[in-house]
């Protein structure tokens, strides 16, 4: 069985599990999840139509939608 990663509720980026509490690091305060769809990698964020429309400023890897419960 596949582990699901967590994902930013705020900035949508996709986490790296092996920190406990998994928290993110750009916005601490904000709620993790697990049940995200969709995944975009961002390279260049500038140039990135997707990071235009949701607000990614810097390259990283993200999940399209966050659902917090």
């Amino acid at each position: 069985m596949v582990k699901q990663p967590f994902a930013c509720g705020e900035c949508h980026l996709i986490l790296d599990d092996a920190e406990e509490p998994v928290q993110c690091m750009r916005c601490p305060s904000a709620p993790v999840s697990t049940d995200w769809m969709g995944f975009t990698i961002i390279l260049d964020p500038a140039r990135s139509e997707v990071a235009r429309r949701l607000g990614i400023e810097r390259p990283g890897n993200y999940a399209l939608k966050v659902n917090i419960r």
